[in-house]
């Protein structure tokens, strides 16, 4: 993927061109990229959704992650991002689906392999309403999908608590194995803590 064709931003915002995907995180170029956070409400609790990365995957393998991102490419529009959705999870969902969360600007950066990801992020909210039994990953980018009770994962992040349960699955060659855990943060792609607050204060307005 790292001749994927971004579409680049200087810190003001202001676009100044393309670059590949490698070039963009050496170089901390901004770009834009698609996140959908999938939530569902079961007998009067809402949870959350997150994807588990997979153990190729370059950046941060085996991690959890956002339900469903992707970079979005230079001839791409926003509705035209929505199609990682599919790609990743296997479940169609269209724009008019999603509730918008807004744009966050947010950066990780890992000196030691110089890379600089700088991402200006277009986030989406999107209820569902099907089992773990409809999503079909993308084994190359997914690995798993698990849920978690949307306020433990607030407090989470809020430093309140060190743990949170998770159930879902992980693929095998051969199949799927149930997952039912406990993880930390340590557990999830190193988003600043900024970001997962900012996410869990525009989920929560929306709800």
């Amino acid at each position: 993927m790292e001749t994927e064709l971004l579409t680049i931003f200087d810190d003001e915002g202001r676009r100044i061109g393309t670059a590949e995907r490698g070039e963009a995180h050496r170089k901390g170029y901004w770009h834009q990229a698609i996140h959908c956070w999938f939530i569902s409400r079961e007998a009067g609790e809402t949870f959350i959704y997150f994807q588990k990365r997979s153990s190729s995957k370059k950046d941060y393998p085996d991690l959890y992650d956002i339900t469903a991102a992707g970079h979005l490419l230079s001839h791409e529009t926003i509705s035209d991002g929505v199609r990682e959705v599919e790609e990743e999870l296997g479940i169609s969902v269209t724009m008019e689906e999603l509730v918008s969360l807004g744009v966050l600007k947010y950066c990780i950066e890992k000196k030691e392999l110089s890379f600089i990801d700088k991402e200006i992020a277009h986030l989406f909210l999107f209820e569902y309403e099907g089992t773990m039994e409809d999503f079909q990953l993308q084994r190359e980018e997914v690995s798993g999908i698990v849920k978690a009770e949307f306020n433990s994962f607030i407090e989470l992040f809020e430093g309140k608590r060190e743990v949170i349960a998770i159930t879902g699955f992980e693929l095998l060659e051969d199949g799927r194995s149930a997952v039912e855990k406990e993880i930390g943060r340590t557990g999830f792609v190193p988003h600043d803590l900024s970001y997962y607050r900012s996410v869990a204060d525009k989920i929560t307005e929306n709800l």
